[in-house]
């Protein structure tokens, strides 16, 4: 049996991993500014999130949600103190999109309407009602289309008011910051206006927190840099360091119903064991305050950088706009400097590395990006 070809791939067979870096199976060291999709939060293979896995997996690694899971109650009571939302709850899935597609469900099970307002640029998975709000038509099939879906541009607050005014959206879904879309960063004003205008219309506001959330912006969610609540949150890369995890935190105005929402693998003791881990760590090691300071000292430099048309984001989400194709760059810096970085678009490098990353790295990848230029 061959592999199903829908990932163009690099000629490169990572191996093994420490920290902010990765090995090929050549021996090559590469930085990593990219952390899988800014999947890798803690770093590659952290000492105390090997452990956790391992003691784990050797007593249970899985057993049904039909019986209690004290894991569950655990990584529950840990995230809400970490996040601040602790009177929050908890809802345990397996990725990105699976907690998305939940999401959008209880709201509109929460207040019976259909439509759902999204904004142009994003993406939110590639699943059922994920992908038809994800701002990516060749991504969206047939079978995929029944969702009435409206796209509006980010930040233009006019347009959501009268969209909202109409009465007829179940949700409105948005990214913290835009990641696919190229690090785009909503304003302060527009957040504050389309939470007050999803209060006024009874629509519940979905802030997908999936690769924006987690520490990745210098405050656990990015959200919080514009001092909203949302109704329900959506969390995955980050939360598990890599093991297949993801959450839907939702606020006490919903009430859960036996059988609404369900899950086979979502909230397995291993993938709790290796999310609790990951609070653990990132809390004793100051992960999001290191993202914050390294992630400001990053993004200071790269604006000093004469060829790089524009740098967006906060913390270790970082945006690089060129005025041409990156895709020479992209290649030298992989291959000729030994760093991976990510992309968006044609135009776009984009920088997620693990929230552990140094300052001494963060130099390090100055140096080489500028030999690139």
């Amino acid at each position: 049996m061959n592999l199903f070809d829908v990932y163009p791939l690099f000629d490169i067979n990572i191996v093994k991993g420490n920290g902010c870096h990765v090995y090929d199976d050549k021996g090559i060291e590469y930085i990593d500014l990219y952390g899988g999709h800014a999947v890798i939060s803690v770093g590659h293979a952290h000492p105390k999130y090997v452990k956790a896995i391992s003691e784990q997996v050797a007593k249970l690694g899985f057993y049904s949600n039909s019986v209690i899971n004290t894991l569950q109650r655990d990584l529950a009571e840990k995230l809400g103190k970490a996040c601040g939302y602790d009177d929050y709850s908890l809802f345990l899935v397996n990725s990105g999109a699976e907690a998305n597609e939940n999401a959008l469900k209880l709201a509109s099970f929460h207040n019976g309407r259909k439509k759902v307002l999204s904004f142009k640029k994003s993406f939110h998975g590639r699943t059922s009602a994920a992908v038809k709000v994800t701002d990516i038509p060749k991504y969206v099939a047939p079978v995929n289309e029944g969702l009435e879906v409206v796209f509006v541009e980010l930040n233009d607050i006019e347009a959501v008011r009268s969209e909202l005014r109409k009465g007829d959206f179940s949700s409105v879904i948005i990214e913290g910051i835009q990641g696919i879309g190229g690090i785009q960063m909503p304003s302060a004003q527009f957040m504050k206006d389309l939470r007050e205008v999803c209060t006024e219309t009874k629509t519940v506001l979905i802030l997908d927190e999936i690769q924006s959330g987690y520490g990745r912006s210098g405050k656990f969610f990015a959200h919080q840099h514009f001092g909203i609540k949302a109704d329900i949150i959506t969390v995955a890369k980050g939360i598990a360091n890599g093991f297949p995890m993801s959450g839907v935190l939702i606020s006490p105005e919903f009430t859960p119903v036996y059988g609404q929402l369900g899950t086979t693998f979502g909230g397995n003791h291993l993938g709790c064991a290796a999310a609790i881990a990951v609070l653990d760590i990132m809390t004793e090691e100051k992960l999001v305050e290191n993202a914050a300071k390294v992630g400001d000292f990053l993004i200071a430099e790269l604006k000093k950088i004469d060829g790089i048309k524009e740098v967006r984001g906060t913390g270790l989400m970082i945006g690089l706009e060129f005025e041409n194709p990156i895709k020479e760059i992209r290649t030298k810096l992989l291959f000729e400097q030994k760093v991976f970085t990510g992309v968006a678009g044609l135009n776009t490098i984009r920088l997620l590395p693990p929230l552990c990353l140094t300052m001494d790295d963060a130099k390090e990848f100055l140096t080489r990006l500028k030999k690139c230029l």
